[in-house]
Parts: structure tokens; sequence; C-alpha cells
């Protein structure tokens, strides 16, 4: 070909690339996808990515306790005038238990003019809500569009979409997610840096591994879903940690905790008591972490048993990210990233014949330790009014709690499945909290005890105690922790008792299979090493597992939940992230091949030995304490 009409045909590519691309241009122009999330502006309404899992992206909350937020705003640009039909993606709550009319209502307005009537208080779903229309009247205008709350009980709005085509976004969660990618995408954008392990959930337990690795020179990528570190120990959730350090074959470790950990003790306190800034000094100090705050990771790719890297979502911008290590650290509690990844899980209760536990069922079940909507009230010098709340659960003289606040015993979805029903369990611990205020201070024989009280903080992070646990090559059970046996590699002592959760027998008689309320049965114990094995999983051969997701039975897990255990079990794969890259090996051959160095390492501590125990609150009871 001569190169003349080489030219031409060059030319006429890049005018049809110009057509094609101004062709997608227009038509996103008329279809204008708006995750809520990223509103520039979000004034009272908070950023829930607890549901990601299920719903595919985070929304906005209106959480007032019974009182409106403030407006939330974002700037759309419109690139073409006309009529645009507008969609909000809404869920009207309090549907699985009342066929009213929902309490979170909210409206939508463009440019200072309601679009439509009330939403989120309408369906028993999540829904695609017809708002109505909105006139722009020139091309290139921007128009103000803001989420404006009427009621401060938890409405809720995903996403706005206006549509000058009259198109309906699909409801099915993989269609939604092809339509999203399709009107609003987002390009994952690799990280070039190349990290030594990549730990996912910023808990006690995924701090402490971060930490530990970083301290034995490991670049270490650090990635939390909230923008605050601690977890259940962070102010939004508010549980006080628990367990002992200075225990076991290793007393070093735990000294980590000493640096980090608040030094008051309370559940349902106080944000300040929580010291989150001094958790966000802890990681800030290391060098050697790069921390990632409000990035859920969302995708695992694998080849040959073996992450290569995860995919990480901002929960607010919806900014995309891919990190890449050899090593991995699913820290979340759920076990998120060994879902993602195809590693081996369970959830629920073994059978007893299955590991021979005398505390099991005779047969498999699906009942999970339950998770925590904390709340508590304060004291005013005038009355306080507080809303009727009344939508399906039905309190009496004899059913209401007469409590100012509720802390770890008030915990619901037992029975239910803690990922795949996740956010109906979170909006019943909101229900409860909410019906039950009401009616103390609005039909209580004895209200005007109540009358001068206001209610001032709910949690809407849930605090879990379990979900999934990660299958390793070594599951401990009931039988090791009451009978001690002992395993060459013994690592973090867990000294909290066999301590697990029940449906409240009278709870149960007022809201039978619909029970908020749990009690704890203990079993008391040696502090018990746990084994390595229990940190790594069987199947996917590069990812460590430390927190509540590790490889234990339901019943040892009532041991291994605690947060300075679970901090403790962290700095163990921390320090054998360290070896497993010095010798090119996965935490397997660590076992098989490496053990005196990690007994050595554990031995030495990365924490400063030189502080004293400062964390001596809520130590819980071991066998030894008895013979005293």
């Amino acid at each position: 070909m001569c190169i003349f009409a080489e030219c031409i045909m060059k030319a006429l590519r890049l005018i049809l690339f110009i057509i094609i691309l101004g062709g997608a241009a227009s038509a996103s122009a008329d279809r204008i996808l708006i995750e809520t999330e990223s509103f520039t502006d979000k004034g009272g309404w908070v950023t829930d990515q607890q549901f990601m899992e299920k719903m595919g992206s985070p929304y906005l909350l209106a959480h007032g306790l019974g009182r409106p937020v403030d407006d939330a705003s974002t700037a759309v640009d419109f690139a073409h005038k006309g009529r645009y039909k507008v969609y909000v993606r809404t869920f009207n709550w309090t549907s699985p238990w009342s066929d009213k009319k929902g309490p979170g209502r909210f409206r939508l307005l463009v440019n200072g003019k309601n679009v439509g009537g009330e939403l989120g208080c309408e369906g028993d779903r999540w829904m695609w809500q017809y708002a109505g229309e909105v006139n722009i009247p020139e091309s290139k205008k921007q128009a103000k569009v803001v989420l404006r709350d009427l009621s401060g009980f938890d409405g809720r709005c995903d996403a706005v979409y206006f549509t000058d085509e009259g198109d309906v976004p699909p409801e099915e969660a993989d269609a939604l997610a092809r339509f999203r990618e399709d009107v609003d995408p987002h390009p994952v954008r690799n990280i070039e840096e190349r990290y030594d392990l990549v730990v996912v959930g910023g808990g006690v337990a995924g701090i402490s591994a971060a930490v530990s690795a970083a301290r034995l020179g490991q670049k270490v990528a650090l990635v939390n879903d909230r923008p605050v570190l601690g977890g259940n120990n962070s102010s939004e959730i508010r549980v006080h940690l628990g367990g002992r350090i200075e225990a076991g074959p290793y007393k070093r470790l735990g000294d980590l905790q000493k640096e980090f950990g608040p030094l008051r003790q309370g559940n349902a306190q106080p944000a300040d008591y929580y010291e989150d800034h001094k958790k966000q000094d802890f990681v800030d100090a290391e060098k050697n972490i790069t921390l990632y705050p409000s990035y859920r990771v969302i995708a695992a790719e694998t080849a040959d048993g073996r992450i290569k890297s995860v995919t990480a979502q901002h929960i607010n911008s919806g900014d995309r990210i891919s990190l890449s290590a050899p090593l991995f650290a699913d820290c979340t509690g759920d076990g998120s990233v060994g879902a993602l990844a195809g590693a081996d899980w369970r959830m629920g209760r073994e059978a007893r014949s299955e590991y021979g536990e005398p505390s099991a069922p005779e047969v498999a079940d699906s009942l999970t330790l339950g998770a925590s909507v904390q709340w508590y009230s304060v004291k005013s010098d005038k009355p306080v009014r507080f809303p009727e709340f009344e939508y399906g659960l039905n309190f009496n003289e004899e059913s209401a709690e007469p409590v100012v606040m509720g802390e770890w015993t008030w915990e619901t979805g037992m029975n239910v499945n803690q990922i795949e029903n996740f956010e109906r369990i979170r909006d019943y611990g909101l229900m409860v909290v909410y019906s039950n205020w009401s009616y103390l201070k609005n039909r209580y024989g004895k209200r005007d005890d109540f009358a001068c009280r206001k209610l001032d903080w709910v949690a809407y992070i849930s605090g879990k105690r379990e979900s999934r646990r990660l299958l390793g090559d070594y599951v401990l059970k009931e039988d090791d922790l009451i009978k001690h046996v002992a395993h060459e590699d013994a690592t973090g002592a867990t000294t909290w008792s066999i301590d697990l959760h029940y449906p409240d027998s009278i709870n149960s008689v007022h809201f039978p299979d619909a029970e908020f309320k749990s009690i704890a049965i203990h079993k008391v114990i040696h502090p018990y090493p746990v084994p390595f094995r229990c940190l790594y999983s069987r199947n996917v051969d590069n990812l460590f597992m430390a927190g509540r997701d590790i490889s234990v039975t339901h019943i040892a897990l009532g041991t291994t939940r605690v947060m300075r255990t679970t901090g403790i079990l962290g700095e163990v794969v921390g320090m054998a992230a360290k070896i497993c890259n010095d010798h090119g090996v996965m935490p397997r051959q660590l076992y098989q091949r490496y053990l005196p160095e990690l007994k050595k390492l554990m031995a030495e501590g990365v924490g400063d030995a030189s502080l004293p125990n400062n964390q001596q609150y809520n130590e819980g009871s071991t066998l030894g304490d008895l013979y005293k």
C-alpha cells in the first residue's frame, strides 16, 4: 500500500474513532448515574459499606436517631437540555416486619425543586423508585441534586439515575453491576509498588499483622473499608478489648497492644474511650506500611491455587485499585478475601460427631454468634421528645426493656445467615432499639423515669462476632482446649473462656424466633497456644488469616474471637510473612521447614517490651485463676 493510501486509511480510522467516542459521550450524557456515596457534600448522611458484597455498592444512610439529618448534595453536569425521568434506588427498611409506610422518608430535590413525593418508604425490597421528571432548559447545564431527610430514621439511598430515554435500570444483581459499569465505568488502576504482604482488614488483628511485618522489614499494604481503624474496637462500634497479653509460651506477643490499646474499658461508651487517633498514629509511624483507608476488597485474581492480586474499591469515590504481593492476610472477620479467592470455609455449628466436641449439637446447624447494635442515652436537664416508632415489633409493660443503654447483650441474627442477610440483621438491631425507646418514652407506665433522657448514640456499623471461618491445615476444636493438647506449632495463647452466646430465654417468650437479647455460657480453660496451622488457608497457598475468621470450630471460636487474642495472632502472621518471603516459601512450607525461626521471632516479639502492661481490664478468667 502506498504511503498516501496508508495516510488516508489512518485518517479515516481516526475520524471513525472520534465519531464513536462522540456517540458514547452523547449516550452517557443522556444517561447519568450518580452513586450517592460520591456526593461532594454528604451533610449529615453517612456512607454505609457493610453490605457491598450483596448490594454491589455502598449507600448513604440518614442515621439521625429520629432527628432529620442535614442535606446531602452534589453538582451534576447535563450535556443536553430536555426532560429527564428520574429513578432513585432505595429501600423501605422496616418492610420485613411491617406493611406500614416506612420511617426512612426522604425527598430528592433538583435545583431547589422537589422531584415527586416522598421516597424510601414504599415497597419491600431494594428497588428503583420512580421519582418524577425534571426539565433541564440549557445544554451543558450544571444542576444541584439534594437528598433531604425527613425523619432521621435511617432512610437510605444507593443511587440516582437520570435518563431521557425512559429506560429503567435492572434490579437483578449481576445485570445491575453490568449496568453500573456501562453507565459509570470505574477502570482498575494497578498500584505499581510491589508489596511483600497485603493485609485486608484494619481491626486489631489487621493492624497488628501489618505493623508486625513492617517492623521486620516487610513492605505492607493495609486495606481497611472504613475511614477509621480499629474494627469492633473503634468509635464506630465501641467494643472494648478482651483477653490477656503476656500469657502462654511467648510472653512478648501482645506487646504491640501496649502501644495502641485504649486505656479505658467499657462497651457502648463515648467515642473518646476507644482512642481512634492512637491506632491511626500507631500505623502512620511505620514507614513500611501504605494505608488504604475506605477501600473495600471486591475481587481476587488467582492462578495455580494462589492469589495474584486483589481489587479494592473506594467506598466514596468508587475508584478501584489492584494490589499485588506474594502473600495476603485476610483479617476481614468475614473471611471475605478467602471467599473471593475460593478458600475453603465453614459457617454455623459442626455436628458433635465431626470433631468429637462434647458441647456441639448432635446435628450440624446454622446457628452463629450474633451481631450487636449498641446504644446509649444521656441525661438532659429538661424533657426530650422521641417520635412514636412502631413497625411490627410491639412492646408492652412486660416485654419492654426499661434500660438507658444496650451493649453486648443486644444481639441479633443468631439464626440468620450473617453474610446473605446481614443488612436485615443490622436493621433489626436498629428497629428494636428505636421501638423499645419509643415505648419507654411515650407509652410505658413509668415513662416519667425516661422523660429527661435523650437517645444520644446508636451504632449503625454492627459489631459482628461470627460468620465465615476459613479452614487451615488444622482446625482448632474443643478437645484441644479442654484437654490442653500440645502442638509443635503452638503460637499465641488464647486466654478467654469458651464463651458462646444463645438467644435469651426470657426474650424468647416475648419475641419467639425474633430475639434481640442474648445470654453467654462460659467454659473456663487454661491459656491455650493456637497452632500456626490454624492461621493459613489449606487450599489457597499464599493466604494467611488472623481475627475471628481463623481455622477453628464454632465451639473453639468462643475463645479465639476476643480482640487481644486476635491481635496476638495477627503479630504471628506478620512474623510468618517475613520468614516466608526470606525463604521464598508459602506458609505450609514454613510450618514444615522453618518453624524454629518463627519460634525465635515469637520469643523476641516486635513491640516495645519496656512498656508496662496497660491492658489489664476485661482479661477474662482462666483455670489458672481458680487455683491462685
